[in-house]
């Protein structure tokens, strides 16, 4: 039997009954004849390794003695993997047919791509675009995530409207194929992030270096989503406000560093403001939390940034939206990833990007 060429992992903490639900699911879907399918417990205690043994043989179980949270527990896990790829899979998900035969194949006819997903469709809306990646991420120019088919929390039909293969920003590790000695060799996902957003300061490290992230339309899979935490959970606000300020210090170019951080700060007091106005007071203190955690940590960030920057050789990011997201989906009610105009903004940002080569040299 052929050594398998994939290992479609599964991150699992206290998720007993998702696996119940998901997993046999996995099984059906992952029909490729160099597929594994590995559960990676992070340390549960609810039974879910004891579920895994018992009821699917055909499922390699790897037990964690912690809760090293998503970017920890799959570090461990890949180092321990000597397969070409790995699929990042959410406990929460259902492929759709053949689902991963596409993915592969764009790996292979694009070897400088270090990641690639596929389209990530709603499992109770099933003809929506799903909250997590939808048809690929991108960022605006002061680090606020959108995808194509989800700006905030709108969420587009599929209509077929983004079924042409593409480059994106990020992926999103609902469901992301990596090439596992890229992802082991760069460090893997940041575990000071601990959970949400780290699949995006990855993404970026490896767009820095100039390696390419694709979306995949000819794969889909149907995610629940809201696994973990709640989407108004005080914890999941201070994850996002804090990890978006990691994300942007360590990666962020040297032309507009500091306007940009002072701008996202600002911004960020805006949102704690909404939050207070509105009552959501636990909300309000988790912004406060993130920024006083990103501002004791901005020793640490500094040594990164200066280890990250020693690597980059793309500074020219096409895909990072050079207007503001919450202005033009708040103010100018441009509520689409087609109503944004993304290719104007790519035009101005690679001329201005030409003229600053030309004066410099």
């Amino acid at each position: 039997m052929p050594e398998p060429i994939v290992a479609v992992v599964i991150l699992n903490w206290n998720t007993r009954t998702m696996l119940e639900r998901f997993l046999p699911e996995v099984i059906k879907y992952t029909s490729h004849p160099r597929a594994s399918i590995v559960v990676a417990d992070n340390g549960s205690d609810d039974g879910s390794a004891t579920l895994v043994k018992d009821k699917f043989p055909e499922v390699e179980i790897i037990q964690l003695d912690n809760n090293y949270g998503f970017a920890g527990g799959y570090n461990r896990i890949l180092k321990q993997l000597n397969t070409p790829y790995t699929v990042l899979l959410n406990s929460d998900v259902i492929p759709g047919e053949k689902w991963l035969e596409p993915l592969i194949q764009c790996m292979e006819q694009h070897p400088d791509t270090a990641a690639c997903v596929p389209k990530i469709k709603a499992l109770n809306q099933p003809d929506h675009f799903e909250y997590a990646g939808a048809a690929g991420g991108f960022i605006d120019k002061w680090g606020y995530p959108f995808c194509r088919g989800r700006i905030f929390d709108v969420l587009e039909e599929d209509k077929g409207q983004y079924d042409q293969p593409d480059e994106i920003f990020w992926g999103s590790g609902a469901a992301l194929m990596v090439r596992t000695e890229w992802y082991n060799h760069s460090g893997g996902l940041d575990e000071a992030f601990f959970a949400h957003m780290e699949e995006i300061d990855w993404c970026w490290r490896m767009k820095n270096q100039g390696l390419k992230i694709r979306y995949c339309p000819q794969s889909e899979i149907f995610h629940l989503g809201g696994g973990t935490l709640n989407v108004m959970s005080p914890r999941k606000t201070y994850l996002n406000f804090r990890n978006n300020l990691f994300m942007l210090y360590r990666n962020l170019p040297e032309k507009g560093f500091k306007k940009t951080m002072l701008i996202r700060l600002i911004l960020d007091g805006v949102a704690a403001l909404k939050f207070l106005l509105s009552g959501e007071f636990g909300n309000f203190a988790a912004v406060g939390k993130a920024h006083r955690h990103y501002f004791k940590s901005i020793h640490r960030l500094k040594k990164e940034r200066i280890e990250l920057r020693k690597n980059t050789t793309c500074k020219l990011h096409p895909e990072i939206y050079q207007g503001s997201i919450v202005f033009d989906f708040f103010f100018r009610k441009k509520h689409h990833f087609t109503d944004l105009n993304m290719s104007a903004f790519q035009k101005k940002e690679v001329n201005h990007q030409r003229n600053s080569t030309i004066r410099s040299s």
